[in-house]
């Protein structure tokens, strides 16, 4: 004979003082508690990595504005190209390497930008490095 075998089959028994709670009410007691609003997403920011950006050699400055001049000066507009370039997170220090495909339409001096035929552009300083199909007729 278990210890509760006595009162199992006794009903329980109903307040009239009090309605019954819902199930929904019910179950809203045993959700879970957030002491801290947004901490949660605070812990995933801090965790998520950054990379710090590449300071370029004077021999890989170069080696980018000689690609830069050929496609300014040689090249038919738009080229197509590949870019790696730095782009800066917004909400820590830091920031990712980003690969993209895109056609170049223009080069701004002025403001040190590369212009795209989608209407963005990347900030000279941020490149890395650019590949261009075109480049490869000419060193051969």
């Amino acid at each position: 004979m278990s210890k509760y075998e006595d009162i199992m089959d006794l009903k329980w028994p109903k307040t009239t003082t009090r309605k019954r709670m819902s199930l929904h009410d019910r179950a809203a007691q045993f959700a879970p508690f957030a002491a801290l609003t947004g901490h949660d997403s605070a812990v995933k920011e801090t965790a998520r990595l950054t990379d710090h950006k590449i300071i370029l050699s004077s021999e890989q400055e170069s080696d980018l504005n000689y690609v830069l001049g050929l496609i300014q000066e040689v090249f038919p507009t738009p080229v197509e190209a590949q870019i790696t370039y730095f782009q800066k997170d917004p909400l820590k220090d830091g920031g990712a390497y980003i690969t993209r495909v895109c056609e170049i339409k223009r080069i701004d001096e002025f403001e040190k930008r590369v212009m795209l035929t989608d209407r963005s552009y990347i900030m000279i300083e941020d490149i890395l490095d650019i590949r261009c199909g075109l480049l490869k007729d000419i060193e051969e």
